[in-house]
């Protein structure tokens, strides 16, 4: 398996971003973007780009039971971003008591996999719902978070959690040219050689933890299937990694597809 080297010119990636995002933003008629800040890469580089729009930028952190080296990154990018930009803001929710007292409220399971995986997906769900209320009472988007990767090809998302967003400025970029255009940004260290991570299980899993492969992985299984590849083109584990792809991008088809719409025939129109 070779490693994928990035061939986007970053300097240009980012001037066409940054122009983008400008222009959806004033044919919206809003103010600007609202990001949540996770300490991770993806939502590092995005709130950067949204910064370089001036624009104003509001940089959330909406920390529920989170790791302490997830909140000090995401501080450090925060602050680093608010003395580089002067339309930054940030503010900061902690959504613990209303995730605790969501658990209450609802009945358990006594599936512990399917419990921990509903209530996983649940975090993002809340996030999400203040993403939203914030940009409701500033006139804001949501600016999505999610890689190429990440939202279309292996589905790696929580559906109307981190995938409910207004506009997704780096969905066309894979994981390692968000890596690349990071290094270009002046991203923090601490985020550019952290491990991916979620951080929706409230522990220290790794994205290739709960994928069972790498980005760098990941990305060259897509860029076969894109090819015509099949299985019977691979062994051990380039094979490996690419039925984890091809599992996981089946499996999580009903995210990155359309809401299913039941159409009713003419004829049944007919009275």
């Amino acid at each position: 398996m070779t490693q994928k080297n990035t061939t986007i010119n970053v300097e240009k990636v980012n001037e066409h971003i940054v122009n983008w995002l400008k222009t959806y933003a004033e044919n919206a008629k809003v103010n600007g973007f609202v990001v949540g800040v996770s300490g991770g890469i993806d939502s590092a580089v995005t709130s950067t780009l949204c910064a370089q729009t001036g624009l104003k930028t509001l940089c959330l952190e909406l920390p529920i039971h989170q790791a302490a080296s997830h909140v000090s990154r995401k501080k450090e990018h925060i602050a680093q971003l608010k003395k580089r930009f002067p339309n930054v803001e940030s503010d900061s929710v902690d959504l613990s008591n209303t995730f605790e007292q969501f658990k209450k409220d609802v009945p358990s399971s006594e599936n512990e996999a399917k419990l921990n995986l509903s209530l996983a997906n649940t975090r993002a769900r809340l996030r999400m719902t203040t993403l939203y209320y914030f940009a409701g009472i500033h006139g804001l988007l949501v600016a999505g978070t999610g890689n190429k990767v990440e939202d279309f090809g292996v589905g790696f998302y929580t559906k109307y959690g981190d995938g409910g967003v207004d506009l997704s400025p780096i969905a066309d970029l894979m994981k390692s040219e968000v890596y690349a255009l990071g290094r270009f940004l002046k991203v923090p260290d601490s985020i550019l050689t952290a491990a991916p991570t979620d951080g929706l299980f409230g522990d220290d899993r790794s994205d290739e933890d709960q994928l069972g492969a790498s980005y760098d992985e990941l990305e060259w299984a897509m860029l076969q299937d894109e090819a015509g590849k099949n299985t019977t083109d691979f062994n051990g584990r380039n094979l490996e990694v690419f039925n984890i792809y091809k599992r996981l991008n089946n499996a999580n088809k009903h995210k990155m597809n359309a809401i299913p719409v039941c159409e009713i025939p003419k004829v049944l129109r007919q009275i």
